[in-house]
């Protein structure tokens, strides 16, 4: 894939995207979301991993939105109400793209050196997993110049953190150092450095390479699901889901290789395929 904003590829079953502008500190730019939601789908429908692994370069993971982000053809003009009742419609389509980071059929790992600023903080929380490097902090920057966050942050932070944390960050706009992110939650494992958390997260990708794809989305949808329910629906959804993806040829795969002292294989998922696709 031809990228300004990211470098792609897929390795042993773990897909790997790197945000590749250090010198403009990983901004999030409109090419940003264009090839964001490419990848996104591209990984979706074909599945040609089992984990995804989002990490960065240079001094700081992202200093959040780029100051061309509304300019051009989507600026938004105060004087006009119709000028503003787009601004829902854009914020939308934004928003739609981590909706389908949070969806994927595959667990997806933050990697976090530097600030993780703004919109960086709403690309994290829409992630399963977070490992970050000691320098690492995290910043709802928004308040700081004048607005509210607005792409998931407000929503999705509160169910990964305690609500007062959140709202501190929120009102304050202070920042939260890695190991106070450790402390509450939001982070997995706090690394030396950015290597040493890329390290970690790859190793944590490949175990779950490593497992049966259709149990580990199977997890995915029901802790997701529990989330957002309460305990009795969840427990109602999880045995539709179980009757759903029950595989008894994984299961047995499984046995056979730890009675043969060998690792399993299990079969990827099934590309996905639309009506509106082209045959």
């Amino acid at each position: 894939m031809d990228m300004k904003c990211f470098t792609f590829s897929v390795s042993e079953r773990i897909a790997r995207l790197t945000m590749s502008r250090p010198d403009e500190l990983n901004t999030i730019n409109p090419d940003f979301w264009r090839e964001l939601d490419m990848v996104l789908d591209h990984l979706q429908r074909e599945a040609p991993a089992r984990a995804l692994v989002i990490s960065s370069t240079g001094k700081h993971f992202s200093a959040g939105m780029a100051l061309e982000m509304f300019g051009g053809s989507i600026s938004i003009n105060e004087a006009s109400a119709a000028s503003r009742a787009n601004i829902a419609a854009v914020l939308a389509d934004m928003q739609r793209v981590l909706d389908k980071l949070a969806a994927l059929r595959m667990p997806v790992i933050a990697v976090i050196q530097g600030g993780c600023i703004g919109g960086g903080v709403d690309l994290v929380s829409a992630c399963d997993l977070r490992y970050c490097s000691a320098d690492a902090f995290f910043c709802i920057q928004e308040i700081n110049i004048g607005m509210t966050a607005d792409l998931g942050t407000l929503q999705r932070l509160p169910k990964l953190i305690p609500d007062a944390v959140v709202r501190e960050l929120a009102f304050t706009g202070r920042r939260l150092p890695a190991e106070r992110a450790m402390a509450v939650g939001l982070v997995n494992e706090v690394a030396p450095d950015a290597d040493a958390a890329l390290k970690a997260a790859l190793a944590t990708a490949s175990e779950i390479a490593a497992k049966p794809p259709v149990a580990i989305w199977g997890s995915k949808q029901a802790i997701d699901y529990a989330r957002d329910h309460p305990v009795a629906d969840g427990l109602r959804q999880m045995g539709w889901l179980q009757s759903a993806i029950w595989d008894t040829s994984a299961i047995a795969e499984s046995m056979a290789a730890r009675q043969e002292r060998r690792a399993p294989d299990y079969h990827d998922l099934d590309k996905l395929r639309f009506f509106g696709d082209e045959d």
